[in-house]
């Protein structure tokens, strides 16, 4: 895909940035150096690919994982349990497991602290600034049973991964983030 310095986009593996406005693209044979403004990351220089950067229009774009407000019309328990809900490539029954397993550990990446509580909550929601409309403690609230729903399907992903090859799980493990690795071992009861 080329990209054009204005044309909004979203980083798919990173929701939580929100869309971006491409400031500058090179190309140079197959890959794009973009250099984008996020909205809640701020300036990224990217290669594209890896990065795995979409048009903020495509269709591809608007799946679960992107930043749109989910919440927009939804009463507060549909709210909360969108909010509790893992994205679909760590669902997806006709994903392989290896795949579903690294996209269900790179979610170790947020916490229920600080900044990382912020970037699930946008993540999760859509919104750039999901303290409009939740307060703090409804996040670490929302949260915690997101994170009870996370640690709930790893533990299943550990029953199904029994089944795929070692080598597969251990490519897997070795990109993961370190509190995605700890979960793992518990999930495996290491």
């Amino acid at each position: 895909m080329r990209f054009l310095s204005g044309q909004r986009v979203v980083h798919a593996d990173r929701p939580e940035w929100g869309v971006g406005v491409v400031l500058s693209a090179m190309r140079a044979g197959a890959v794009d150096r973009l250099r984008i403004r996020f909205e809640r990351a701020g300036l990224k220089t990217l290669a594209s690919p890896p990065a795995a950067i979409r048009a903020a229009a495509d269709p591809d774009a608007a799946d679960d994982s992107a930043p749109a407000d989910r919440l927009a019309g939804l009463d507060a328990a549909e709210a909360a349990r969108v909010m509790a809900s893992l994205p679909e490539p760590t669902r997806d029954p006709f994903t392989r497991i290896p795949d579903r397993l690294a996209a269900t550990l790179a979610l170790y990446r947020f916490t229920g602290r600080g900044g990382s509580l912020i970037d699930w909550a946008s993540a999760q929601s859509g919104l750039a600034d999901p303290l409009s409309r939740y307060t703090r403690h409804e996040l670490e609230t929302l949260f915690e049973r997101f994170a009870a729903a996370r640690e709930d399907h790893l533990k299943s992903l550990a029953a199904e991964a029994r089944r795929s090859p070692p080598a597969h799980l251990e490519s897997v493990l070795r990109d993961a983030p370190p509190a995605g690795r700890q979960a793992w071992l518990r999930a495996i009861g290491r």
